[in-house]
């Protein structure tokens, strides 16, 4: 990989390449690899399974619309409040044991939601199936790039399709589940799951020789002052870009519902929005290894614009099959792409703690997308409306953003070159 990091961390845990799926790590790197990638599986799972489930939840408790963007907002409220202690937990403590307390939440809070007889409680339990999925990014992002130095893009770009997989996966999970027996049996399928892969990553983490690249990361304040502007540039492009995502797929169905589609067509070209998304991280995070990071940044948030203006003019069953495969494939792609300019270009001494703060930020803004799509229907407010207005919102973003790129003043990353935003 041209241009990776240069400072001195990164040499130290280089393993030697070969033509390995992954820069030819060693095999307790790849077994513990293969254990991360199933706990994200099911890490994601545990966000998105609440998307198809919006409207037998909604008969089950009797929900509103705003009140059913609540219960998803609070699954990424979850997600986005405990990244920033986290980040700070991960100056003191090994990444992968973060990891572990992770699925052992995640385990917990299934089981909780699972049991919920009220409202109330549905609300706490989205809001604790939440809370395993911060602390997991956070240390499993950066340990997975770390594991894999000569190749970050791929290996991020391979995680993120394990993770993907399991957005793919919710709406037919939930639609054979809601055949069978009903929505609470989707949450202790996941209980029991994620209890079994916690297992086999403790198993894993147990004799592997882990690298030792965020030993120096001990001073979160400092890293985020040496490194700020990758941070808020990161912010910048993913932050909004990721809170009209949320709105839009978390209401996916109920949307498509409104313009006279079925429920269960709604939840299949929900799948087919998730499933675009599989092949966008492996090929993104390939092409992110070869490319310049901010060209191919705004290139994709150009192609979401687009995607979300299609989306609100498309009818028919195959047009709206193609309009969220589009939508699909280009917002997944940004997800690899951002993670790949960060994690490559922040110094081992400053990458956890600068990328805790990123993702803290970048994820307050997001959760709070679902209750804003829900509370502007609520008041009459079309969807159509409500997502033109959102992508008039990201073209005045992009323009900015690009008119600062062209001007030099957003950090290129490490690969173009030396960048003293990017390299300290």
């Amino acid at each position: 990989m041209s241009g990776g990091r240069t400072d001195e961390g990164a040499t130290a845990t280089r393993t030697a390449t070969s033509d390995g799926a992954v820069g030819g790590a060693s095999r307790d790197h790849l077994q513990l690899f293969g254990s991360l990638c199933g706990l994200v599986f099911l890490v994601n799972l545990a966000r998105v399974v609440f998307a198809p489930l919006v409207e037998p939840l909604r008969r089950a408790f009797a929900l509103s619309p705003a009140e059913a963007g609540l219960v998803v907002t609070l699954v990424w409220l979850g997600s986005a409040l405990p990244r920033l202690p986290t980040g700070y937990l991960l100056t003191r403590v090994r990444r992968h044991h973060v990891v572990l307390v992770a699925g052992g939440v995640l385990t917990s809070a299934a089981a909780f939601t699972a049991v919920a007889p009220s409202a109330e409680w549905l609300y706490a339990g989205a809001f604790s199936m939440g809370l395993a999925s911060g602390p997991y990014f956070l240390a499993a992002n950066p340990l997975v790039s770390e594991l894999f130095p000569e190749r970050v893009g791929r290996a991020i770009g391979v995680h993120g399709t394990a993770s993907q997989v399991a957005a793919v996966g919710a709406g037919p999970l939930v639609g054979g589940v809601l055949l069978l027996a009903d929505w609470r049996t989707t949450f202790w399928l996941i209980a029991v799951a994620a209890a079994v892969s916690t297992a086999a990553i403790y198993l894993s983490a147990r004799g592997a020789e882990l690298p030792t690249a965020g030993s120096a990361d001990r001073d979160l304040l400092g890293a985020v002052r040496a490194q700020w502007r990758i941070v808020v540039t990161g912010v910048a492009v993913v932050g909004l870009t990721g809170f009209v995502w949320n709105g839009l797929f978390n209401f996916y169905v109920t949307y498509l519902v409104s313009e006279g589609v079925a429920e269960s067509t709604g939840r299949d070209l929900l799948t087919v929005a998730f499933a675009a998304g599989v092949p966008a991280f492996l090929v993104t995070g390939r092409l992110a290894d070869r490319v310049a990071y901010v060209p191919l940044l705004l290139s994709i948030l150009a192609g979401f614009i687009v995607a979300v203006l299609v989306l609100t003019v498309t009818s028919g069953f195959w047009p709206l099959v193609g309009a969220s495969a589009l939508l699909g494939y280009v917002i997944h792609s940004l997800f690899p792409a951002v993670d790949t300019y960060l994690l490559d270009s922040l110094p081992d001494r400053h990458r956890g703690s600068a990328y805790a703060v990123f993702s803290a930020t970048m994820m307050l803004i997001q959760a709070a997308g679902s209750v804003v799509v829900g509370g502007l229907n609520d008041a009459g407010i079309p969807f159509d409306t409500v997502f033109r207005g959102f992508a008039i919102v990201l073209t005045v973003v992009l323009v900015v953003l690009a008119v600062l790129h062209r001007g030099g003043h957003l950090p290129s990353g490490a690969r173009p070159g030396p960048d003293p935003a990017a390299a300290d």
